[in-house]
């Protein structure tokens, strides 16, 4: 028998579900919607958005008028986390355990760069159910996890980051090919929106599509038209509550490429150009998400297109001292989780706990569409239905093998072990939401810590985490040596990048502070 390659292997999945459909008499769940009658999917990606970066979320300093009108229209979720990550590249496992429904443990936590499992994947169990999927921007889960489960593609960026005007980009041909990499000197957030629109203007199919739009803004180097930076007046933005010069102790990551992006101590002047700049792309980016909903519009989808708005991770940008997302607070692991479109209810705000693994299986439901068993991520389904429905109770968070964190009710846990020290922190997000009053000596919270400590091994011991926190080692070997060996040659790039980033921002002299 003549073996089928992937895209006939897609088509013959295909040709025999609705085969199926039609032998049982349109009796099961998928089949109460025509494939054409199911609802579009536009999954709108970013790239370290933190939560509260949105005006209609809280933040009257950044001007985001497309978000805006999505969460006043839609539902958005107050407590959408990411579980961590065990490598500095905090995007690669979040971006794994989104497509895959599964929590950091149960994919390779090492290398989400490059995901090489059996799981049925988002875009692959859509494909299935007769969806037509394009990609557009950027994929940091290599090209086999790419290739499983999208037909159609364009303007795709295999990687971490780039120069927003430069950035690598390839296409996936009729023979569902990847092509050599072409240089696109339009800035990125132009370029993938500019995809997404072709697309849509384009779609001529009856079956519905599922349309991802990944952008690599508000990631650095943050370079974009001057026109954006000019809407925010720098002296009239605020500096966070939690600014601090440094970090109070060692966490375990202090040197990191993404620390590298301000001077040591920070200073209040170059953390407020960091902010504006950041605002600058999200406003930016903003505007591209205006123009893909406007080609839904024009087309005559908007009203049967379900859209999807949530970011890969958050970033501290000067708070607590540091710049980038190698740690677990909220400013890092909290992100912003927007659903809006047909079943969707309008001006609603849940704060039930929401890991970005429950996308999965909430596409699946509100698509008809079959999902594995074994997934770890949760169905929001009943929320929008207004039902009650599994919900957590708690969340766990893990970066490295040296910070653990959970979540319950109103207080927060961060476990610390750097270099045989252990640490705490111990925050109660009601009274003190931008975690500045560290209560874990205090003898009043003693019964708490402990109560949390106890919950949050439970938790990890759940999730497959080998960390035991009684232990002096947490009971775990160091991390591999190759998740941390990089070449001379990328940490040189690598710098390279960050200097140009702040010179971007005017800091020509303050770059002392990079490791030679």
């Amino acid at each position: 028998m003549k073996k089928l390659t992937t895209p006939h292997l897609k088509s013959f999945k295909k040709l025999l579900l609705i085969s199926l459909l039609v032998l049982v008499g349109c009796s099961n769940s998928q089949s109460e919607n025509t494939l054409k009658e199911s609802p579009n999917i536009l999954f709108i990606l970013a790239d370290d958005q933190r939560y509260d970066v949105i005006r209609a979320l809280g933040n009257e300093q950044i001007i985001t008028p497309n978000l805006d009108a999505l969460i006043s229209n839609g539902t958005v979720f107050q407590n959408a986390y990411i579980m961590g990550a065990m490598n500095g590249a905090v995007c690669a496992p979040s971006r794994a355990m989104l497509i895959t429904g599964r929590s950091l443990f149960d994919i390779n936590p090492y290398a989400g760069d490059h995901l090489d499992m059996p799981d049925t994947l988002l875009a692959e169990a859509l494909s299935i159910n007769g969806y037509s999927t394009f990609y557009t921007g950027k994929w940091h889960n290599g090209e086999k996890a790419f290739l499983k489960g999208f037909d159609q593609g364009s303007k795709i960026f295999f990687g971490g980051m780039s120069d927003h005007y430069q950035v690598p980009t390839r296409e996936l041909t009729k023979t569902h090919q990847l092509s050599d990499i072409e240089i696109d000197s339009m800035h990125s957030s132009v370029l993938f929106s500019s995809a997404a629109e072709k697309f849509i203007r384009g779609y001529k199919k009856s079956a519905p599509f599922f349309l991802q739009v990944s952008f690599t803004a508000p990631h650095d180097p943050r370079n974009m038209p001057q026109e954006f930076i000019e809407q925010y007046d720098t002296d009239k933005i605020d500096l966070p509550p939690n600014f601090a010069p440094i970090h109070p102790f060692d966490n375990g990551e202090l040197d990191i490429r993404d620390e590298w992006l301000a001077g040591y101590p920070r200073t209040q002047e170059e953390i407020k150009a960091n902010i504006v700049a950041y605002y600058a792309m999200i406003t930016h980016m903003d505007l591209q998400i205006g123009k893909i909903i406007s080609a839904l519009e024009e087309k005559g989808l908007r009203e049967n297109t379900i859209i999807v708005f949530t970011s890969d991770n958050g970033l501290a940008v000067g708070q607590h001292g540091l710049m980038g997302k190698q740690n677990l607070y909220e400013h890092s692991i909290k992100i912003p989780l927007i659903f809006q479109g047909p079943g969707i209810p309008q001006g609603m705000s849940d704060p039930q706990l929401v890991y970005t693994t429950d996308l999965f299986p909430t596409l699946c439901d509100l698509t008809g569409t079959s999902k594995p068993e074994d997934l770890d991520g949760i169905s929001l389904i009943n929320s929008f239905k207004n039902k009650k429905g599994k919900e957590r109770s708690s969340l766990i968070f893990a970066y490295k093998n040296s910070q653990r964190a959970i979540r319950k009710g109103e207080f927060k846990l961060i476990e610390y072990l750097v270099n045989g020290q252990k640490t705490g922190q111990l925050f109660h997000l009601k009274s003190d939401p931008w975690e500045t009053k560290n209560l874990y000596k205090l003898d009043a919270y003693k019964s708490k810590k402990s109560a949390l400590q106890i919950e949050l091994q439970k938790q990890l011991t759940t999730y497959n985490d080998p960390v035991i926190l009684s232990s002096e080692d947490w009971g775990v070997k160091a991390i591999p040596s190759w998740i941390n060996k990089v070449s001379p040659s990328t940490i040189e790039s690598l710098r390279a990048l960050a200097i140009k980033d702040r010179k971007l921002r005017g800091f020509y002299d303050s770059t002392k502070h990079l490791k030679k």
